[in-house]
């Protein structure tokens, strides 16, 4: 068995789709799974339906034409002949989210998010499953919500293994399969999520269910480099990753590979491919047993729009665990992720990231018993492997507001 997994970027229009056939023929198709994200920018299309709506916006009908026409543009570029089946699936669809706007009676805002931005990979399966047998690729689509089950933490939802995997294992592998990733649903059918980017991570889900042989992750770069292209030049090919170092960097937030996803492969021993879907004969990056890095080389990541909080006591005593505790506790409540910690007697400073939107609630509350100084829009930069040449390539980016050296591991705060 082996698993692919084509995100956006690889679906974001008709000629993308026709390239996954090349795909498919160049390497074989028989006992595979497909797992795919959106299209293109489609998930951020259905992030603005979402906000219409929830904010009680005049613009919801307008988000939904333009997700709606987009589309049905792309069908009509992609198909030589009209075929009204795929067209009366994506009605179907649009209808599906029609009435769950209508009928929806929850103001939890994560709980809406999943509900309607997983249609974004319903519509895109059921077009390339559509595709894929119009030109003699015979596959099967299945609902990914029927196999991965979570708890109900919409939008960061945990996995049930125990089910997940008594469910997939029921799955006839014969035929190539058509699923989506980042979905999944909890005990009462409604849809969750695995965080964004989580595509990723539903492949290495059904990898590690399957006991598959490998996974391969289809991008437009050649694979793993050693800094992201768009924000810094004269990048490198990683070949060779070893699951801990790959662990590693997506924790200091490496975009190329999924926090969650090295942890499942490791368990089984089942190496990831990251590999261009444009040159199929280019060098990839293997993730697994093996060296650490190969080539050994400097490895940058740019995190952006973080949050550097300053936190002391009001009454200038030390910054000691007690109220350490209580810091955590409240970063804790309001979902903010921490990227960066330092401590000095008399201050603590952290360097955040508010996906949820909760900054000022938890700023706030820990005004009640803190002194809180907070800096935003602040970039962090962190070197794995680092270098006095990397080190100082980075510090002439910016004025360096907090610097952390750990072994092999430098981390800069920069505005």
């Amino acid at each position: 068995m082996k698993v692919f997994k084509f995100g956006g970027a690889s679906v974001k229009d008709a000629e993308s789709v026709k390239n996954i056939v090349r795909i498919l023929e160049h390497e074989g198709y028989g006992n595979t799974l497909i797992v795919i994200s959106a299209m293109g920018k489609m998930t951020n299309a259905f992030e603005n339906i979402i906000n219409a709506y929830y904010h009680k916006s005049d613009e919801v009908l307008a988000t939904i034409e333009f997700v709606r026409n987009f589309h049905l543009d792309l069908i009509d570029n992609l198909f030589d002949n009209k075929n009204p089946s795929i067209l009366l699936e994506v009605e179907h669809l649009f209808g599906q989210l029609s009435g769950f706007l209508a009928s929806n009676k929850s103001s939890d805002y994560n709980f809406v998010y999943d509900q309607i931005v997983g249609f974004g990979e319903l519509l895109s399966t059921k077009i390339v499953s559509y595709y894929l047998n119009e030109v003699g690729i015979s596959n099967n689509w299945v609902d990914v919500r029927e196999y991965i089950k979570t708890d109900a933490s919409f939008r960061n939802a945990t996995v049930n293994w125990e089910q997940t995997s008594k469910n997939i294992k029921t799955f006839n592998t014969n035929n190539l399969i058509i699923t989506q990733g980042f979905l999944s649903s909890n005990n009462k059918q409604q849809t969750t999520t695995l965080g964004r980017e989580g595509s990723d991570y539903s492949a290495a889900i059904f990898a590690h269910c399957l006991d598959a042989e490998s996974v391969t992750i289809w991008k437009d770069v050649d694979g793993v480099l050693n800094a992201d292209p768009r924000y810094f030049e004269n990048t490198i090919l990683l070949e060779q990753i070893s699951y801990d170092e790959a662990i590693e960097m997506a924790f200091y937030g490496a975009s190329v590979i999924h926090p969650k996803t090295l942890k499942p492969l490791e368990n089984k021993n089942i190496p990831l491919f990251v590999r261009s879907f444009y040159n199929l004969n280019l060098k990839r990056t293997t993730v697994g047993k093996g060296s650490d890095l190969f080539p050994e080389t400097p490895c940058f990541i740019l995190k952006q729009h973080q949050i550097l909080v300053s936190i002391s006591a009001l009454d200038f005593s030390f910054m000691v665990e007690s109220n350490l505790s209580d810091i955590f506790k409240i970063l804790h409540e309001y979902n903010l992720k921490v990227n960066v910690i330092q401590n000095s007697a008399l201050s603590f400073s952290v360097c955040i990231e508010d996906k949820f939107n909760n900054f000022e609630q938890f700023l706030s509350k820990l005004k009640l018993n803190f002194k809180v100084n907070y800096t935003k829009n602040v970039s962090l930069f962190t070197i794995r492997h680092s270098t006095q040449t990397a080190i100082n390539l980075i510090e002439k980016k910016g004025t360096v507001l907090l610097k952390q050296a750990t072994k092999g591991t430098v981390q800069l705060v920069m505005q």
